[in-house]
């Protein structure tokens, strides 16, 4: 009986540290959209003439910008993108007709409703931002995904046997490899990377200076193209195969000198009982930790990789949006990149929680 009441004392108090923490991660990202779209705004690019291109004259100019409501003062621009994303507003019958509504109380003149997101069309492109965002998302997921699993292996691996071999010409590697590869950007590894590995040894290694993960084949059928992903996986994982390196050797070292491995040790248990079983799960709580953050900034420091590759991911499309000044794509991606942000580390106390049954949430 005591065990399910502290079981249901435990689920009650993570379940009131989720919503905490979804509330300050709300007005995070309400305060970057604040932030960002002053900035954008009071700008002295004015998106509705890059919408004509050259030929524009005054009055098609400002009907635009009227369209686009950025004749109207900054705070209510504000406002209204803050009513459009937000799932809950109240909607005139105006608003009725772009937003995806799931139902509507009537009060008046206006409806309190319960709805979608509406991250609004493109300036350029007239396409929804979240139609987008599902288009480019996944592209730049894997991207990352495939990034952070080579770097956790990779740098956990390394980390641990440096640890274990300490002050020996393998650590020694260890340790000028994690600093060297923390030390090079993502873009600079990625400009050698191609200048290597495609445009030098490219006959060689097959590997193409440019592409995304899909092209059209002679049918006109879109077909995966994967070995385009080997050249930014590695030029987006050599930076956190740094950052683990260190943290793993560091807290596995930290670990091993504590008195319960000491005790391990003469006790009889193995190499393998003492090293992994004992030592590696208390020092990957950190090493956790970091992954998770990681994770989130890969999908947002993809930007400059895409770009440097051309890998048709949001990276990529961030970059053409801020060249034409789309403010739309600009402030969906940044929204996107913002909850991103806030559901990881969410994830990550609860994960960090669940590894250690030390930390206690609060």
């Amino acid at each position: 009986m005591m065990i399910f009441i502290k079981g249901f004392c435990y689920f009650t108090f993570m379940i009131r540290y989720i919503i905490k923490r979804l509330l300050y991660g709300l007005g995070v990202m309400v305060a970057i959209v604040i932030i960002i779209s002053s900035i954008i705004y009071n700008s002295n690019v004015d998106p509705a003439e890059l919408t004509f291109g050259q030929r524009s004259d005054s009055g098609s100019i400002e009907s635009k910008r009227k369209e686009l409501g950025l004749d109207l003062p900054l705070h209510i621009q504000q406002l209204q993108y803050l009513k459009d994303i937000s799932p809950f507003s109240l909607a005139t019958e105006k608003d009725k007709k772009k937003y995806s509504i799931f139902f509507a109380i009537p009060l008046g003149n206006t409806s309190f409703v319960f709805k979608k997101p509406y991250l609004r069309d493109s300036y350029q492109t007239g396409q929804p931002v979240s139609e987008l965002l599902r288009n480019k998302v996944p592209r730049t997921a894997i991207l990352a995904l495939l990034a952070i699993i080579l770097a956790s292996i990779i740098g956990i691996i390394l980390g641990v046997t440096a640890a274990l071999y300490h002050n020996t010409w393998i650590d020694n590697f260890a340790v000028v490899f994690s600093v060297l590869g923390y030390s090079l950007p993502s873009y600079v590894m990625a400009m050698i990377l191609v200048l290597l590995f495609a445009a030098t040894l490219g006959d060689y290694t097959g590997l193409n200076i440019t592409g995304g993960l899909t092209t059209l084949n002679d049918s006109g059928e879109e077909v995966y193209v994967w070995k385009n992903l080997i050249l930014p996986v590695l030029a987006l994982g050599i930076r956190p195969i740094g950052i683990f390196t260190q943290l793993t050797r560091s807290a596995m070292l930290d670990v091993l000198s504590k008195d319960y491995i000491r005790t391990a040790k003469a006790k009889g248990l193995s190499y393998t009982q003492i090293n992994f079983k004992h030592a590696l799960r208390n020092a990957l709580n950190p090493v956790m930790t970091s992954i998770t953050g990681w994770f989130a900034s890969l999908i947002a420091g993809a930007f400059f990789v895409e770009y440097v590759f051309s890998y048709d991911g949001l990276g990529l499309e961030t970059i053409r949006a801020l060249k034409a000044y789309d403010i739309p794509v600009i402030l969906g991606v940044v929204l996107f990149v913002a909850a991103v942000f806030v559901i990881i580390n969410i994830l990550s106390d609860i994960l960090y929680a669940l590894l250690d049954p030390r930390v206690r949430l609060g």
